[in-house]
């Protein structure tokens, strides 16, 4: 998610040579049983789809940040943080934050606010696995996927394959780093920064409800 140039951010979380940056707090997620049971996002998802700890009215587009070390981010703004994977991110590394947007990065839990679809992590395929799950056990939630710009069709043709009903509580989170604010056509959020210390979306109202 961050601390890249070009190279895909799951092959930088994933090199052997990339030093702890959260410390005590990072693990990987051992089963979705036990995640259910103490994550931190566990109580949005009986009230809200997972999709944040916490909402607020939107009227313009929100700026998120997101980052493998959520402590780098400045305090009160809204975040993106994985749920599991070797960079999982603990409750505490996001306190004094605003709405938090809980990543899942290989397609095991469903609790997760958001699906990473890039090398190394959730397939297309996958994609489309992910949703029907998390639609089938919240179907008035919704399902957001992020993907990179160039694979972002891959993805579609892959959840368009499900029943017509789900595709409307899909939003896509497109990276396209152009270093300028914008919201790609049919997106729901667009990263257009990538950062040393963190990412930069800028999303539609609404993205976090």
């Amino acid at each position: 998610m961050t601390f890249r140039t070009t190279t895909p951010r799951a092959l930088l979380r994933h090199a052997a040579s990339k030093p702890a940056r959260l410390g005590a707090g990072v693990a990987v997620a051992a089963t979705i049983g036990s995640l259910a049971a103490t994550a931190p996002w566990a109580g949005a998802a009986s009230t809200a789809g997972a999709q944040a700890v916490t909402t607020a009215a939107q009227s313009g587009p929100t700026t998120i940040y997101d980052s493998t070390n959520p402590q780098a981010i400045p305090a009160g703004q809204h975040v993106a943080t994985y749920s599991d994977g070797a960079f999982q991110a603990s409750g505490a590394s996001v306190a004094g934050r605003g709405n938090v947007l809980w990543i899942d990065t290989n397609g095991s839990n469903t609790h997760a606010s958001a699906l990473d679809v890039e090398p190394g992590d959730a397939t297309p395929s996958g994609a489309a696995h992910w949703v029907n799950a998390k639609l089938t056990a919240s179907p008035h939630g919704d399902a957001i996927v992020y993907t990179f710009k160039s694979d972002w069709g891959a993805v579609q043709d892959s959840i368009n394959a499900l029943p017509s009903w789900e595709h409307a509580h899909v939003k896509y989170w497109i990276a396209d780093p152009t270093g300028t604010p914008h919201i790609v056509p049919g997106a729901a959020a667009t990263q257009w920064s990538w950062g040393s210390n963190y990412d930069i979306t800028q999303a539609q109202p609404g993205f976090f409800s």
